[in-house]
């Protein structure tokens, strides 16, 4: 006969079942080492019984030789018990067909609900994390952004992996935060993040969202900055430099400047003789690497890596005893 494993997906609503899950469900004794299983009531509603059991491996094998037994895995799904179960079917004379059926998928971005559950214990549970704040988070928050940036200009996109992970963290930590705050007092969740860039990008990308015709990415470009313009007045910002965040590195910021104005018209002359001595310098510096189609913050710590390595290698050389080069 057969033994039928029936797994189920937590990120799932527990009722949303495939068709050929439903199918064996009905099909044959139903069990579970679960009595919380959330998919119970669902089951129940359907008519369908199912035995609760302290599963024994060598049992449920010996059982499934003689009848169809559907086992309802636990939401981790059983793993340790079902290789145990494969074990001692194998022992058997003649051992029970062993299936698979998937009752649920996770879809593409599902595990970023387990971050959330994650984080919300986190932040009921752990003294150090119940303690922190917006602020006390602002060092992590640009300490992950450069660890990212780092693996990037490596070119270590395995470490890549980890340090996006690190930085999501940041996010939904802010986003719990901002939780535990009613509406009328900045509060808001981790969905009303989500829920926002994805207005967002709907609304600035006319040209896949709706029925906008662009000729190509230059005038995707001209439109992004068009609908930026639109919110900023809806929001009763007055100045094209509005949303330029000040915090941010001297040369990223000068380059944003710069070119904010720029695409807004604002004339050139206005970007010359801007402060006095080695700022103006350095400004009019900004202004060329522009000019050039250059990035002066990616310049600057191209040749500050560049420096580094050189220092590095001096050091190794100093470090290499006489005779030995």
């Amino acid at each position: 006969m057969t033994f039928v494993v029936v797994t189920t997906s937590p990120r799932v609503a527990p009722g949303l079942l495939s068709g050929r899950a439903w199918a064996v469900l009905g099909s044959g004794r139903v069990l579970t080492g679960s009595d919380d299983h959330p998919l119970l009531p669902y089951l129940a509603d359907e008519g369908i019984p199912v035995e609760v059991v302290t599963p024994d491996p060598a049992e449920l094998a010996s059982r499934a030789r003689d009848e169809t037994l559907v086992w309802l895995a636990a939401t981790d799904g059983d793993e340790e018990l079902m290789r145990a179960v494969g074990r001692a079917a194998l022992q058997e004379d003649e051992p029970p067909v062993i299936e698979h059926v998937p009752g649920s998928y996770d879809l593409p971005g599902a595990r970023l609900l387990d971050l959330v559950g994650v984080m919300d214990r986190l932040r009921r549970n752990c003294p150090w994390d119940a303690r922190q704040t917006h602020e006390s988070l602002v060092p992590y928050l640009l300490e992950e952004s450069y660890e990212v940036l780092e693996t990037i200009e490596d070119g270590d996109y395995a470490a890549l992996r980890e340090e996006l992970g690190d930085l999501l963290l940041q996010v939904v930590f802010h986003a719990r935060l901002a939780q535990e705050r009613s509406p009328g007092n900045g509060g808001f969740d981790v969905d009303d993040v989500a829920g926002g860039i994805v207005d967002k990008l709907v609304r600035r990308h006319p040209h896949v969202f709706a029925d906008t015709v662009v000729s190509g990415a230059e005038e995707v470009s001209d439109n992004w900055d068009a609908i930026k313009a639109a919110e900023r007045a809806a929001k009763g910002r007055e100045s094209l430099l509005d949303g330029v965040p000040m915090g941010q590195p001297a040369l990223s910021l000068a380059h944003g400047l710069q070119s904010r104005a720029e695409r807004a018209g604002v004339p050139e002359s206005l970007s010359r003789a801007v402060g006095q001595g080695i700022g103006r310098e350095l400004f009019d510096l900004v202004r060329r690497a522009r000019a050039a189609g250059l990035d002066p913050e990616a310049e600057l710590r191209a040749a500050a890596r560049d420096y580094r390595a050189r220092v590095q290698a001096w050091e190794r050389s100093r470090a290499t005893p006489a005779g030995q080069e």
